[in-house]
């Protein structure tokens, strides 16, 4: 199965102990993450600028997401593009204009809560 996650999922992993922490250690086991430069390049930004991070670990962590995922380019939509260029089932955010959406073509938008409840809890 395909995801993304959405650049406040990964800065909640790496910033703290917690449920985006553990999500992001079960996806990196279990399915294949998609990404974008996009993405990337927000993770960075906003590991130094809102959690204090030296820019050369946002750097480490970009170079560690980009060897476990797979790195595709959106034609539009930033966020939304990436999961439809990289075919991906769902994205985990935990944008609340995304997740009204629910839905974008074939990819469901998903809290990170719900998709633990939903594909982690019942698979594990």
């Amino acid at each position: 199965m395909k995801i993304v996650l959405d650049t406040n999922v990964i800065i909640a992993a790496f910033a703290s102990r917690g449920l985006c922490a553990e999500l992001l250690e079960e996806c990196l086991k279990n399915y294949e993450i998609i990404l974008s430069e996009y993405i990337l390049s927000e993770v960075i930004q906003k590991l130094i600028t809102k959690i204090c991070i030296p820019s050369r670990v946002a750097q480490e962590i970009s170079n560690f997401l980009k060897e476990h995922a797979t790195i595709v380019t959106p034609e539009d939509l930033p966020i939304i593009g990436t999961a439809l260029a990289g075919k991906a089932q769902f994205l985990i955010t935990g944008d609340k204009e995304l997740l009204k959406l629910k839905m974008y073509r074939t990819v469901e938008i998903i809290s990170p809560r719900k998709f633990w409840e939903k594909y982690i809890i019942k698979s594990g």
